[in-house]
């Protein structure tokens, strides 16, 4: 049930995306959503999530159109190579990321999303989570400049459950018994100090900590648990899932 109504203008793709997606989530999930009404009922923004699963895009997509918002992702450009695929995505407003190129469209892309009054869903480990127990990891710092930039505001959301339904780098979902999904959604990340400083690696630093900080928070009010102070870094610790993805 969508309990705010939608100020954007949909499109074809939105339409026929929730046509087919939001009755099969429905129907195999259950849904928890925490302070749901934290989220901008307009105006530009970044959603900024913990990455549990490959799923984690359309049960966050849920959320957002539940309130009235559009979700708008930084996607990976091979997705476009696909003619059919590439059209919707575009149409759907969605934006290609070239990994290899450091993204730099896709920020200009983002930022220009955002001044739009778009609503702009970031996962800041950029990849699955690699934490044995599914902590968020040292994040990157997309959402914290795309932020600073624009002065938007990084609403933190704690997502659990999708990785029952898809577990990582795993083609085979597991929709029955139902899942259930829960999402725990925080206030602003306070990033006004930062906001006017010039863009140092300091301060893009401290503006992705306290976004992840956020974060984190959000999924310790879900799992009632206390995350570890060291972050796993893929950098110092390694990629737990590489035989996996060569497989999948």
């Amino acid at each position: 049930m969508t309990v705010r109504k939608m100020q954007e203008k949909r499109g074809w793709p939105f339409w026929l995306a929730v046509s087919i997606i939001k009755p099969t989530l429905l129907t195999t999930t259950k849904r928890t959503w925490i302070d749901p009404e934290r989220l901008p009922e307009s105006g530009g923004c970044v959603v900024a999530m913990n990455h549990l699963s490959h799923i984690d895009p359309v049960t966050a997509a849920h959320l957002l159109y539940d309130y009235g918002r559009l979700p708008h992702y930084l996607a990976k450009a091979g997705l476009w190579k696909n003619k059919a695929l590439g059209r919707f995505l575009t149409a759907a407003g969605q934006i290609p990321v070239e990994r290899e190129s450091g993204g730099a469209g896709a920020y200009a892309a983002a930022v220009a999303a955002v001044r739009k009054g778009h609503c702009i869903i970031v996962y800041p480990e950029a990849t699955i989570t690699r934490d044995p127990d599914l902590w968020p990891m040292r994040g990157k710092s997309g959402a914290a400049r795309i932020a600073l930039e624009t002065g938007c505001p990084v609403i933190p959301v704690g997502q659990w459950g999708a990785q029952d339904i898809l577990p990582p780098y795993t083609k085979k979902p597991l929709l029955f018994p139902r899942k259930r999904i829960t999402m725990a959604v925080g206030d602003p990340v306070d990033l006004a100090d930062l906001v006017d400083k010039p863009r140092t690696m300091e301060v893009v630093n401290e503006a992705t900590d306290r976004i992840m900080q956020a974060i984190t928070h959000q999924l310790e009010i879900i799992r009632g648990d206390t995350a570890p102070t060291e972050r796993y870094d893929m950098r110092v610790h390694g990629d737990r899932f590489k035989d996996r993805k060569k497989t999948s």
